[in-house]
């Protein structure tokens, strides 16, 4: 959730959906699964590392299977908001089957992807693979680290009048050893390289594990 103000913004109706590979999904992570949640901050500027808003996320559903995920987020301390914004969102699993690296809308190019992915170390090693067709080839089922987009689709509390804009999307990277998620906001139009960090909260869990939900 950056800090560009925008009168509406219409999330792209684009699936993004990759060729089938016969491959299995991304590892089955007891950490990212529904009704997880997750707590930490948001720089809302790279330049000024002091701004930064506190940032919940919880997982509402998942499906491995199909490379699909969605939660919601939600902001503490937006300046021009009167209470903590919550948005929902949705997420792909980035997995050789249904998403490759390549995002290819969303105004990304392939360009912006290697330079967004890039940013994570846990990226490196796969890197030259990624530069030939995005991934299409790699098997990353046993990969320690599980990497994602995330699409804010619709403010849930708020009118879109609220400050902030939803037109971007995080490109993320979760560790399955400890559950702690790094991300980068990307959106033309708004400050670059927007850090997301988050950790995994101890505790009981609620959620689906399948992608028919309903957000109450």
């Amino acid at each position: 959730m950056p800090v560009r103000v925008v009168e509406s913004s219409t999330p792209s109706q684009d699936s993004g959906l990759e060729s089938r590979t016969g491959r299995p999904p991304p590892p089955s992570c007891s950490l990212l699964s529904a009704g997880r949640a997750f707590s930490g901050t948001q720089n809302v500027s790279s330049l000024q590392k002091d701004e930064a808003w506190k940032v919940n996320v919880r997982i509402q559903g998942i499906d491995l299977d199909n490379g699909y995920l969605c939660g919601t987020m939600e902001a503490l301390n937006v300046p021009l908001a009167d209470t903590p914004v919550v948005t929902f969102w949705e997420g792909e699993l980035v997995d050789g089957n249904n998403f490759t690296f390549f995002t290819r809308k969303w105004e990304a190019t392939p360009e912006d992807d290697i330079r967004h992915w890039s940013k994570f170390p846990s990226f490196a090693p796969l890197l030259s693979q990624v530069e030939a067709d995005g991934g299409k080839n790699m098997d990353l089922s046993n990969y320690p680290y599980i990497f994602m987009r995330w699409k804010e689709q619709y403010f849930v509390n708020v009118g879109i009048d609220c400050g902030l804009t939803i037109a971007g999307f995080y490109y993320v990277c979760f560790s399955c050893s400890d559950g702690s998620i790094n991300g980068f906001y990307y959106d033309p139009n708004s400050s670059p390289f927007q850090k997301l960090e988050l950790k995994c909260i101890p505790g009981g869990c609620s959620g689906y594990t399948f992608s028919s939900y309903q957000l109450l």
